[in-house]
C-alpha cells in the first residue's frame, strides 16, 4: 500500500474565512522573529494561498461584514 503524503484537514466556511483573514493579516508583517525556521513562514503563506483559491468572499464588496459575522458564529457566546 501507498503512502500518501498529503493530508486533509476539514473547516467550515467560517472557519476557512476567519483563518485566512489572520493569515493575511499575519504574513503582511515582518514576524521572522517568531519563527524557528523558514518552512515554517512558508508553510503559512502554502495555507493561505489554498484558501485564497476556493474563497470568493475576500473578493466581495462586503467582505468585512462577512468576515465580522463569521468571527460573531465562531466567537464563544458567554
Amino acid at each position: 500500500m501507498m503512502e500518501s503524503n498529503e493530508i486533509t484537514i476539514t473547516l467550515n466556511k467560517d472557519e476557512a474565512l476567519v483563518l485566512f483573514k489572520f493569515l493575511s493579516r499575519f504574513n503582511e508583517n515582518d514576524n521572522k522573529e517568531i519563527f524557528q525556521d523558514q518552512a515554517e513562514e512558508k508553510t503559512l503563506w502554502v495555507i493561505e494561498g489554498q484558501l485564497e483559491k476556493i474563497l470568493v468572499e475576500p473578493f466581495m464588496p462586503n467582505y468585512q461584514d462577512i468576515i465580522q459575522e463569521a468571527r460573531n458564529r465562531i466567537r464563544d457566546k458567554e
